[in-house]
């Protein structure tokens, strides 16, 4: 939003969700809060984006109770009441969650529920320019499917409620490399419906375009196979031959540096002694099985495409571990990081949309 000429120059505003209140989203928020929230330390860590946290305010506290901490923020009940640039974290009041509803480690409709309006909010906000991008806490999709969402994932619902159209998809990312896919949260049987150029295409431009605005200006790309060892030249599958290079050669003809089809067991192993920046997978568990193994609690989710910059933990809602004070913050604060990053003068903006 571009301030009238009356108010005051506001810093970019950062949303702060505080993710499925059955899990452990409340406790690593309150911990990065407990953080930043230190008179001793500056918001340097986050660019010195404001960190807007949008929320019940007694969730936070249980999950500052969770972590053993205290936390005393200022509050505010109306977005239009938020100080220009607040130098701390502040509490934004969201929707509300009763008491005697919330069940901690327990896949919950009325958790559910709140997490679908906590988004409704944000997105709204964003859409009205009172915020610039969003960082949530890990959410449980059962939950949200059983409170009435109809959407695959957060992604798709973020893109409904802002109103994009164009391609989007999750783009994960982990100490400096990306890994994105063709199909994501659709059953298996379902992914060779999605093998096309006219998904393959987008998929890595997608990724190429997310990980310059990520601050790397020339990322080389390996777009991994569908079948074992990339087909054999043929004798396990033709994907790669018919479709898959096809789309690599129509990327590497728009300057994108693009390679493969890769074998998908061993892509991997390469990426990770730095011989790509980004890894195109064909459906979910190619890349997100990897990923995590290579850092489980670092690894960030970035919703690409979409009009704002949103990122949220790679990982779940832990409801094994939820109340036990253990849960670790640094997947959330990577996440919010690298969305302060994304909010840098000309870092971030809306993906150009086109066809093949």
């Amino acid at each position: 939003m571009t301030p009238s000429p009356d108010s005051p120059t506001r810093s970019s505003r950062l949303a702060l969700l505080l993710g499925d209140p059955s899990g452990i989203g409340p406790e690593i928020v309150a911990r990065i809060l407990a953080e930043e929230s230190d008179p001793d330390k500056t918001t340097a860590s986050f660019n010195g984006v404001n960190i807007i946290v949008i929320g019940e305010p007694w969730i936070l506290e249980w999950g500052a109770q969770c972590a053993g901490l205290s936390l005393e923020l200022p509050q505010y009940n109306s977005p239009e009441d938020l100080p220009p640039s607040p130098p701390r974290p502040v509490l934004l009041t969201g929707p509300s969650f009763p008491q005697e509803e919330h069940t901690p480690g327990r896949v919950s409709p009325a958790a559910g529920r709140y997490v679908l309006q906590s988004l409704d909010y944000a997105a709204d906000l964003a859409r009205a320019g009172l915020i610039d991008g969003i960082t949530y806490a890990s959410l449980n999709k059962q939950a949200m499917h059983a409170a009435g969402s109809r959407h695959e994932d957060e992604l798709r619902y973020f893109a409904d409620r802002l109103g994009v159209s164009g391609h989007v998809g999750e783009v994960n990312t982990l100490d400096g490399l990306y890994t994105s896919r063709v199909s994501s949260h659709i059953p298996l049987r379902a992914v060779y419906e999605h093998i096309s150029v006219a998904e393959i295409l987008p998929a890595i431009r997608l990724i190429h375009h997310t990980i310059r605005r990520s601050g790397q200006p020339a990322p080389r790309l390996a777009v991994a196979g569908l079948n074992p060892h990339a087909g054999e030249g043929g004798l396990f599958g033709s994907e790669e031959i018919d479709v898959i290079r096809p789309a690599v050669e129509a990327a590497q003809e728009e300057d994108i540096a693009a390679s493969g089809p890769y074998p998908p067991d061993t892509v991997f192993l390469r990426a990770s002694r730095g011989e790509f920046d980004g890894v195109v997978t064909m459906y979910h568990d190619q890349g997100q099985i990897a990923m995590k193994l290579l850092g489980f609690e670092r690894g960030v989710t970035i919703h690409a495409g979409l009009t704002t910059p949103i990122t949220t933990p790679a990982h779940g809602t832990a409801f094994d571990i939820v109340g036990k004070g253990v849960a670790s913050p640094q997947a959330l604060k990577q996440a919010l990081k690298l969305c302060a990053q994304m909010l840098a003068p000309g870092a971030f903006n809306p993906p150009e949309q086109r066809s093949i």
